[in-house]
């Protein structure tokens, strides 16, 4: 186990005016299975491109081990399959890849065939298994589940949940979500990470967000009856600033000065509920 540091993170692309990171601060254990999530645009392929050092940023990234990005770009794919393999890992021990295969179900005969003639579901599947050969890699794995129907996606979902070390981003939900134990959320404003997997977090997401409804519509009407009693109160304090000259009829002559201070001090008072 060891720890991944972002410390004041900053990015923005050249040319760009908004900041897609900005003073970004988390940490990630590389034992986890960590599913990166949000919208479209939020920057959940520029922050796997940021730690595989591809841009320049403010701030630090610190790991104890280095990253591995999934789907490899195959340049030739027309030797065997077996030799683009050793082309990705040329410490590949033998048994240790037909481990990983038969884990994903994938025959050995298909290694002595030209790679170029699998299916997309038989090349991400490889690929796959090649990317878990390298232990002393976290592992950054962009959409596993392109190509690959029903039947498949459960393999490599069972394949990935029992694995570890690795970030997981995917559209499919109930395939994230069966994979992962923490997800990493990057949301309009912040970052946050939370222990558990995709279903839990959105219940908590859902949560919270209900509740700041709940609080906004309190925050509304509390405003509604504030700005109603401060229009009553600076109603009432134009009246009693009106008695200050007394009427015609009244004979009365009014004490200006308490009738003054009394105004100022209910429209004082006005302003500071309306401030409020």
């Amino acid at each position: 186990m060891s720890l991944i540091n972002v410390l004041n993170l900053t990015f923005a692309y050249e040319g760009s005016y908004d900041n897609i990171f900005e003073n970004v601060n988390f940490q990630i254990d590389t034992d986890w299975k960590l599913g990166l999530i949000g919208r479209n645009g939020r920057g959940k392929t520029t922050f796997l491109n940021l730690l595989l050092g591809k841009y320049e940023y403010s701030g630090s990234i610190t790991a104890g081990v280095g990253f591995e990005y999934f789907p490899y770009d195959i340049c030739d794919a027309g030797p065997n399959t077996i030799d683009v393999i050793f082309s990705i890992y040329p410490a590949l021990i033998h048994w240790q890849l037909l481990r990983e295969l038969s884990l994903l179900q994938v025959s050995e005969d298909v290694l002595y065939r030209p790679f170029e003639t699998l299916s997309n579901g038989e090349k991400n599947k490889i690929l796959l298994a090649a990317l878990f050969l390298k232990n002393d890699r976290f592992l950054l794995i962009d959409e596993p589940t392109n190509h690959l129907d029903l039947a498949a996606r459960k393999i490599v979902g069972d394949y990935l949940n029992s694995k570890k070390g690795f970030i997981l981003v995917s559209h499919d939900r109930v395939f994230l979500n069966n994979c992962i134990d923490h997800v990493l959320s990057i949301n309009k404003a912040h970052i946050e990470i939370q222990q558990g997997n995709f279903l839990s977090w959105w219940a908590n997401k859902t949560n919270q967000e209900n509740f700041e409804i709940s609080e906004n519509e309190k925050l509304k009407r509390e405003i509604e009856r504030m700005s109603k009693a401060a229009k009553r109160t600076s109603a009432w304090s134009d009246r009693i600033e009106k008695t200050k000259f007394g009427t015609k009829n009244s004979g009365i002559k009014p004490d200006k000065g308490f009738i003054g201070h009394k105004a100022a001090k209910m429209m004082k008072h006005s302003k500071v509920i309306e401030a409020r």
